[in-house]
């Protein structure tokens, strides 16, 4: 019991220290790993690169994987892309074993002190992130000592050297043991750390840990299959290539280089079993990629031919996908692109209940009101998500993005209640048979276009931050509101000249409340980008 209590004490400070390094290292990467996602490109090759980088960074093949599945399932990568993207994360996830394969245990006090030093006494962003980092190198060690610590007596327990070491002769058994750990830890870097612990103890030999090892790299692949569940079919067709990928290896070594590789890894350290581990992790991982990549278009058809094409496959899908809040600055990339599909649909919302009222269509005032339904709707989700980002590990900056953010989607928001109401004018003024004047329609539409040109300059701006356009919103702004007084004027003119009648007058002022009330909602989009 003693020892299973300090296996899991041991396992959870590994994983603990691994994610703090993970999100120290991500934190110092910033919008460069941001920028690193975005050199995606059809190359293959890229991919690869972009995997493993990426994976290195953030110390999980799960966590890319579970990325990898979001992106796919946003529409932002195509399944030629991902597949790259997930050889290069298993190659990245060796990186972990690599290190816990070596005796740094001694370096994780001096690297748990100066991580305290530095995180209590420094304020800047970027010391905390060092001190992070650090700080989860040591927990990671000190874990890892941990769990070598707490298998040590096993050694006294002949049944259970035995159980280990049959697995040489028993692989299929072994793979199956290395599955479910990997699969009920959902992590196989932590998965491994423990079967170096085994090795480093001298409790398993090289051959009964390599079933072991080979079912890890199955069993690492659950993760991304649980979070493909109600993702779209190509999102699910992401996690089949990443199970794919990892059985053909594991059989590919399995029945023809198991043995050339235990060959090599055993001259490259003949006495220490933990290092010939980490080596064969990396190797077969490495191999895998060079064996398949040439067939990386068949795997992605054997996966189509998996989950074949339905009804909804090229159904509308969100920007916004939890997977990617692993990432934040990506996360928060993809936020905006789902905040201009929402100001889009509020400029056409604007467009269409105009259209209406100029047309005297009722059917177009009720697509506009549809318009407006799904304007709220993109607003209730965008700031879920915001609220879920707010809580990830983010810069102070990045925090005042988002706040920045939810003030723009409510301004956007209101942009479209506003031109839901010209709507319901609209509709009004069809059932009342409400006639305008000649000069009230043309002041309505010379206001009108100005609306408009700050509607469409709101989403460039939105997505460049532009100062230039931010300006040029603010001065159109600030000629919308002299429109509106001059065609109040004007109206009060025709009204004591019995030019217009007082129903088409009252439509016709509420018309122009709500088109100079959008203007506003502009100008403060504006204004807070511009300051």
């Amino acid at each position: 019991m003693n020892i299973a209590i300090s296996l899991i004490g041991g396992l959870g400070l590994f994983l603990y220290g691994m994610s703090l390094m993970g999100e120290g290292l991500q934190k110092s990467a910033g919008d460069k790993l941001k920028r690193i996602i975005e050199l995606l490109t059809s190359n293959i090759i890229m991919g690869v690169l972009v995997g493993t980088v990426v994976t290195a960074i953030i110390q999980s093949s799960s966590a890319t994987t579970v990325m990898v599945v979001g992106f796919v399932n946003a529409g932002l990568m195509g399944l030629s892309q991902a597949i790259g993207v997930i050889m290069g994360a298993n190659i990245g996830t060796t990186v972990t074993a690599q290190l816990v394969s070596f005796n740094l245990e001694g370096l994780a006090p001096i690297t748990l002190g100066i991580g305290i030093v530095l995180y209590l006494f420094s304020s800047k962003p970027k010391v905390k992130n060092i001190a992070e980092i650090l700080l989860g190198f040591g927990i990671l060690f000190t874990g890892m000592e941990f769990m070598k610590d707490a298998v040590n007596p096993l050694a006294e327990y002949k049944g259970f050297t035995d159980a280990l070491i049959s697995f040489g002769q028993r692989p299929i058994l072994g793979l199956l043991l290395g599955l479910v750990i990997t699969a009920i830890v959902q992590s196989s870097s932590a998965s491994m750390g423990m079967l170096i612990a085994l090795a480093a103890q001298g409790l398993i030999p090289l051959s009964s840990a390599l079933p072991i090892l080979y079912g890890q790299n199955i069993g690492t692949c659950v993760t991304s299959l649980i979070s493909s569940i109600g993702a779209n079919r190509n999102a699910k067709r992401a996690a089949i290539m990443h199970l794919l990928f990892n059985i053909i290896g594991t059989m590919i070594f399995l029945l023809f280089l198991n043995k050339p590789v235990v060959s090599i890894v055993t001259k490259i350290n003949p006495n220490d079993v933990a290092r010939q581990l980490a080596n064969t992790h990396t190797l077969f991982n490495i191999i895998s990629v060079i064996i398949l990549l040439p067939f990386a278009k068949y795997i992605v058809k054997i996966a189509m031919r998996i989950i074949p094409e339905g009804a909804d496959e090229k159904e509308n899908e969100t920007f916004l996908d939890e997977r990617i809040l692993e990432t934040p600055s990506i996360a928060f990339g993809n936020t905006i692109k789902e905040t201009l599909k929402m100001a889009d649909l509020s400029k056409d919302c604007l467009n269409t209940s105009l259209n209406s009222f100029f047309k005297k269509d009722s059917k177009e005032a009720q697509n506009a009101l549809e318009m407006e339904t799904k304007v709220k709707e993109l607003q209730k989700s965008i700031s879920n998500y915001l609220l879920k980002l707010s809580k990830t590990s983010i810069t102070k900056e990045s925090i005042d993005d988002i706040d920045n953010l939810f003030n723009t989607i409510n301004d956007i928001e209101r942009i479209g209640a506003h031109s839901e109401n010209i709507a319901e004018i609209s509709i009004e003024s069809i059932d009342k048979k409400v006639e305008m004047s000649d000069e009230g329609t043309r002041e309505i539409n010379q206001m009108y276009e100005k609306v408009k040109e700050n509607c469409e300059s709101i989403i460039k701006l939105i997505e460049t931050k532009d100062s230039d356009i931010a300006r040029k919103i603010i001065k159109t702004e600030e000629e919308v509101n002299k429109i509106e007084k001059s065609i109040r004027v004007n109206h009060i003119y025709r009204l004591n000249n019995n030019e217009c009648n007082i129903d088409s007058g009252i439509l016709y002022l509420d018309l122009i409340t709500n088109l100079e009330r959008i203007s506003d909602h502009c100008s403060n989009i504006a204004k807070r980008i511009y300051n």
